[in-house]
């Protein structure tokens, strides 16, 4: 055999050292032979060669001979490594010099060679035994020196193939099973190497999908359900980590099918990073049937662990329903997102918009190859004339099912007055948000329903005010809280829902109310009183709630009321609203409300949350007296949010139930 090593590596000594520690490393290996499993035979050669290279360098003559032939021969051919002639006895002690020595792949090749015929030693014999060993330990060596140089899948065709001989050879299973469980090691870099690849290695990359889809499936999701049972397999810390690493290497389309197909087979996490990947597919390319998908997705989460209402929000934000939007956030059940929202400077709706901008410019863009992470611009977003043109049929659609709805609906206790429906080409108002409004008449509290929309119908009209609102917010974000200062936007393990309120979209600058407007008693007789105390009882609950009813339906009869002691200023505009859209037709409409029962839900330092029966009727008079529109006594249930500003409890929100 042709070793390819010179006398000096073989022995571990620089071409400079003198006869003394010549002799000392020469001591040295003789005294720490390999202990992995050789036999006595090929160490006692082994130690044979050692000495025979220390003999030469020691002798002077010898060596300057040596020294020279080594000379002339890197002069001659300067690109060829020099070689020591082995005899086939002491074939197998080179190779593990040679292996020792750091050429382990070389000593691979070579024992790979030496075990496939014609040279194959007999079966049985202690030379098979011996390259076989020495086969295994230089293909792990070696795998080790590719993984050093990032060489990945090279490392990985060497322990394959190494994997491959101990399975014809048959002799050391234990080698084996090392072997393979360094392969297995080397899967998630080998996945990494392949996707970071140039583009232009289409099949690189390919592979390094299929190794990926393989990998994951095999933990069972990305959770990792199957890889606790696996104490060779990587932790789930390691494995969330490398995931982040590589997601950056995947087209957002590759995330989307990947995402999808792990989904199918049970892996939530999955579902979840799906519906970013529909989102970030959909708000780069313009295309709003992907977030539509999306939002169809996240309905199909069962994920415990994950509020979906921040996600709903933002999703149907981005298609226009506005209205659905509000909804959504009013159900959040983050006390710190709430927080963030409700001490926003502006409205509902800025604050909704600033959070959406910020959900979707850190969480939703970054982590795609062909998507730019930089610079989300909403107003870009509901300028788009596709956009336009698919939120535009979406409203065609909410009306058409909304009427049909409508006319369907049996006739019962509580009729809906015509005129509520928001018309594609008209800019929604308060109006279209499922609303209860109140007055009295006779003695009698009184509530009056309008229809909320799913989706809202914004038109042409309605994307025009959202889009100026969105830029409106981006141009002022200095007012805003900064990204890495608002809430996680990550999804919260959540507890409970603070007091949300509903954007007013359109601007239907309603007709200034009249003078001469009827005027009508309350079944109370009393003014509502403020409710400072910390925990309300259930006595001040229903009496801050009646107070609502009751100041309400003064307002709209045109009376002075006290609406700023029970309710937020949003709630006293919609009512103003209300009042004059009444006026401009020249009616007046009369409610009759009462708390029948109450019911606490839950309760937190600054929202408590209510169910209340109300007792309930209404009419609509003309300016001659006639009733044109009425609703028959009947009782509604009814949700409403309270919040504390400062030291006092005032209504937010309420939402009609069924």
């Amino acid at each position: 055999m042709d070793l390819p090593i010179d006398h000096f590596r073989l022995l571990g000594v620089s071409p400079s050292a003198q006869a003394d520690a010549i002799f000392r490393r020469l001591q040295s290996r003789c005294d720490s032979p390999p202990d992995q499993g050789f036999t006595h035979e090929v160490l006692v050669q082994r130690e044979s060669l050692l000495r025979r290279s220390a003999d030469l360098l020691t002798d002077s003559a010898e060596r300057a001979e040596y020294e020279a032939a080594l000379l002339a021969l890197s002069e001659s051919h300067p690109n060829e490594t020099v070689g020591l002639d082995l005899s086939s006895s002491s074939e197998v002690a080179g190779l593990i010099l040679l292996w020792e020595a750091g050429a382990a792949q070389e000593a691979f090749q070579l024992a790979r060679q030496g075990l496939q015929p014609p040279q194959a030693p007999a079966l049985g014999s202690g030379r098979e035994s011996d390259l076989t060993l020495v086969a295994a330990l230089a293909c792990r060596a070696a795998a080790d020196a590719e993984q050093q140089q990032r060489r990945y899948e090279s490392a990985a065709q060497l322990l394959r193939d190494g994997i491959e001989l101990q399975q014809r050879m048959g002799k050391l299973p234990d080698q084996e099973a090392v072997l393979e469980r360094e392969l297995k090691s080397l899967l998630p870099f080998r996945i990494l190497d392949l996707l970071s690849r140039d583009l232009s290695a289409v099949s690189d990359h390919d592979q390094g999908i299929a190794l990926l889809d393989a990998m994951v499936r095999e933990r069972g999701g990305l959770e990792g359900q199957l890889s606790f049972a696996d104490s060779s397999a990587m932790s789930q810390t390691d494995f969330e980590s490398f995931f982040q690493q590589i997601r950056c290497f995947l087209t957002v389309q590759e995330q989307i099918d990947l995402f999808s197909g792990w989904q199918a087979e049970g892996s939530g996490e999955a579902g979840f990073l799906a519906v970013f990947a529909l989102t970030a597919a959909g708000f780069s390319r313009r295309k709003p049937e992907l977030i539509e998908q999306a939002r169809e997705q996240v309905q199909r989460l069962s994920t415990i662990e994950l509020d979906p209402m921040p996600l709903l929000g933002c999703l149907d934000l981005l298609l226009g329903n506005v209205a659905e939007a509000a909804n959504h956030f009013r159900s959040i059940r983050d006390p710190e997102l709430l927080r963030w929202i409700s001490d926003h400077p502006g409205d509902d709706l800025a604050a909704q918009c600033e959070y959406c901008r910020v959900w979707l410019e850190r969480d939703v863009m970054p982590g795609h190859r062909d998507v730019d992470a930089a610079g989300v611009d909403l107003d870009a977003w509901f300028a788009d004339r596709d956009v336009q043109a698919y939120v535009d049929r979406l409203d065609r659609q909410s009306v058409r099912s909304g009427e049909a709805s409508i006319a369907d609906q049996p006739t019962g206790d509580v009729s809906f007055p015509s005129g509520w429906l928001a018309s594609a080409d008209q800019a929604p108002s308060d109006r279209d948000e499922l609303d209860i409004g109140d007055n009295s008449e006779d003695g009698d509290q009184s509530i009056r329903t309008t229809r909320q929309w799913k989706p809202l119908a914004l038109g042409a009209a309605g994307l025009v005010l959202l889009s100026a609102l969105v830029f409106a917010v981006q141009r002022n974000s200095n007012q805003s809280p900064k990204p890495e200062q608002s809430p996680s936007l990550q999804q919260p393990v959540i507890e409970s829902t603070p007091p949300a309120q509903k954007p007013s979209v359109g601007d239907p600058s309603p007709a200034k109310p009249q003078a001469n407007l009827r005027s009508e008693t309350t079944a109370s007789g009393t003014e509502p009183q403020p409710l400072v105390a910390d925990m309300p009882d259930e006595q001040q609950l229903r009496a801050l709630v009646q107070g609502w009813l009751d100041s309400k339906a003064r307002a709209l009869q045109g009376q002075p009321s006290d609406l700023p002691v029970v309710a937020r200023q949003r709630l006293i505009q919609r009512v103003d609203q209300d009042r004059e859209a009444d006026v401009a037709a020249g009616n007046t409409t009369v409610v009759n409300a009462s708390v029948t029962a109450l019911d606490v839900v839950s309760r937190q330092p600054r929202r408590i949350e209510l169910t209340a029966e109300v007792a309930y009727s209404d009419s609509t008079i003309n300016g001659s007296g006639a009733v044109v529109r009425s609703t028959k006594p009947g009782s509604l249930s009814v949700t409403y949010i309270l919040g504390r500003d400062g030291d006092q409890w005032r209504l937010t929100a309420y939402i009609p139930q069924g």
